[in-house]
């Protein structure tokens, strides 16, 4: 497992630098982390499954498309993956980004681990700092607040509004403490959740 692992990491960090700060390999890193956290809590997942997920999870993400060298099939390929292997990491992979509200259903425990473990880095100090980051490099507002937060909406319409940082707090990153899968993603989001809407009545304050 390890030197599967070792092997995919190699792969991605080139296609991981090329993104901006939000995404980038730190992020990844970081969300590995949260995973081994809620892992320890979790019976029964597949621990390279997994990791792979994590460190694949961000590869074909449509806001860089122009970025990507290969495939996650391609590189899972690469490393000598069996079929079965293939189809379990690309099974998690499809059930974690969020798409507007419109997330694929879980399947397996290992979709679970590493959907909160992605959307805890969605949130906190961590979370905003990503926020205002990939805000900057796609050159949005920091805030409107005569701009309404969309809550019905399609994936499609959820990509292609450019809509102000703030309001993308409202869109999706208070909406995500209620929606961790395992106990200990929600144990941890708690904090995290309360901290952004510490911050968000801060910034109003400031702004005001």
């Amino acid at each position: 497992m390890i030197e599967m692992v070792a092997k995919c990491r190699l792969l991605v960090e080139d296609i991981y630098n090329q993104y901006d700060a939000s995404h980038d390999l730190d992020h990844i890193d970081r969300v590995m982390k949260n995973a081994e956290k809620i892992l320890l809590t979790e019976s029964g997942a597949d621990e390279l499954v997994v990791r792979l997920a994590v460190l694949l999870h961000d590869v074909e993400d449509a806001k860089y498309e122009s970025i990507h060298d290969f495939t996650v099939r391609e590189v899972l390929e690469k490393i000598g993956s069996s079929t079965k292997l293939i189809d379990k990491v690309l099974s998690v992979i499809e059930s974690v980004s969020f798409n507007g509200g419109h997330a694929k259903e879980i399947t397996s425990i290992e979709g679970a681990i590493v959907r909160d473990a992605d959307r805890l880095d969605a949130i906190g100090a961590i979370g905003i700092a990503r926020t205002f980051a990939f805000g900057g490099a796609r050159g949005r507002k920091l805030y409107d607040f005569e701009e309404g937060a969309r809550m019905t909406m399609s994936a499609s319409e959820y990509r292609s509004k450019e809509t102000a940082s703030v309001t993308h707090f409202h869109e999706k990153l208070l909406l995500l403490k209620d929606l961790m899968v395992t106990k200990e993603g929600a144990r941890l989001a708690k904090e995290r959740h309360d901290f952004m809407v510490a911050f968000l009545q801060q910034l109003k304050k400031e702004i005001e």
